[in-house]
């Protein structure tokens, strides 16, 4: 994918002179071109975000359990000694509400750029228009409105190329036109053989995929334009002289559908950016309330003496300030666990077209 951070290679290593490019095409899929494991890229990007919150609620419970509970003297005699608890608490309450608030003013800013003159509306429905007609016109039918199927037109036209440039250069060299064309065809063969079954199991992920989802999302992630388009341009220097008119016609149909499943996706995505940070301000907003009750009750109600006892050598004060404590940060884990997916989706996209970024780590 354009934009994807692999590990980078080392300097004895690196290629030198003008066929270095060559060496900058990566795997197809996400998970391969990343360079992490099944498990972390799991957690990142696939986890169900409520799921993630709910453990990270959890994590912070037991954290805060087993360090009060260990450390000497106990969190229950602090609080016959002193109010720890109405210390805490009572910032947790202007974090609460300073955080809903700063959720309110981010869901704004995301609502601004709907709204605007007509005119601004009607250029961006101009430009709307403009990529479905290019779209219709490269795949000879109306552009979908699902953006699953629209993703998968654009790459169902890809394909269709690919495979038309390989059929026609063997057709060309069926006779034999000596080594260069023999090269000229394998090259065709790589390249379509590449396109066609990266489009093909890309197309099977978006196939019943819904975009409130994070699936068309991730399934076009799995898509790697990029380096594709490269390979195009590499192949028109190295043998355009020997390509025939229809072939170079070929080339350009296939590198203009790449191009447009670039925008086509960058375009999806933002509108899942949206649709992510606007219902992320909703589940804070509610997940707020809770938080303040939990909070408020321990200011005001909770001291030494309400939960008197322990079990299992721990003191119930201890377990009912940490699972308050837990629920009061629950916008929190919202906020982190949506940020982590978004975060890692930004920077596993953040160039376009046959660019390829490289961590330095």
């Amino acid at each position: 994918m354009s934009g994807d951070s692999e590990p980078a290679s080392s300097a004895s290593d690196a290629p030198d002179g003008p066929d270095a490019e060559s060496d900058t095409d990566t795997a197809d899929t996400m998970r391969e071109r990343a360079g992490e494991n099944r498990a972390k890229l799991w957690l990142l990007l696939r986890a169900n975000r409520l799921v993630v919150a709910a453990v990270l609620t959890l994590a912070v419970f037991v954290a805060f359990v087993a360090v009060a509970a260990a450390l000497s003297p106990s969190l229950a005699e602090k609080v016959g000694a002193s109010d720890p608890i109405e210390t805490l608490f009572a910032s947790m309450i202007t974090a609460i509400v300073t955080g809903a608030t700063l959720v309110v003013t981010i869901g704004q800013l995301v609502l601004t750029q709907e709204n605007g003159p007509l005119g601004d509306q009607r250029e961006r429905m101009d430009d709307t228009l403009a990529v479905r007609d290019d779209i219709a016109d490269l795949t000879g039918a109306p552009t979908p409105t699902d953006p699953a199927a629209f993703l998968d037109a654009v790459l169902g036209a890809a394909a269709e190329r690919s495979r038309d440039l390989r059929d026609s250069v063997s057709d060309q060299g069926s006779d034999g036109d000596g080594p260069d064309r023999a090269a000229l065809r394998e090259e065709a063969d790589d390249l379509a053989a590449e396109v066609t079954e990266n489009a093909d199991v890309v197309r099977g992920q978006l196939d019943g995929a819904e975009f409130g989802s994070f699936d068309v999302v991730f399934a076009a992630l799995n898509f790697d334009y990029g380096p594709k388009i490269g390979r195009i341009e590499r192949l028109m220097a190295e043998h355009g002289e020997k390509l025939t008119d229809d072939e170079r016609d070929l080339l350009g149909e296939l590198k203009e559908s790449l191009s447009l499943f670039g925008p086509a996706r960058e375009h999806v995505k933002t509108l899942y950016f949206q649709w992510a940070l606007i219902d992320l301000s909703r589940l804070i907003l509610y997940a707020a309330v809770p938080a303040l009750v939990a909070a408020g009750a321990m200011v005001a109600v909770v001291d030494g003496g309400t939960f008197p006892g322990s079990t299992l050598g721990v003191d119930h004060v201890t377990v009912v300030v940490g699972g308050a404590f837990a629920v009061a940060l629950l916008p929190f884990s919202l906020f982190v666990s949506y940020l982590l997916r978004v975060l890692t989706l930004a920077k596993r996209t953040l160039a376009i077209g046959p660019l390829v970024l490289r961590d330095s780590e």
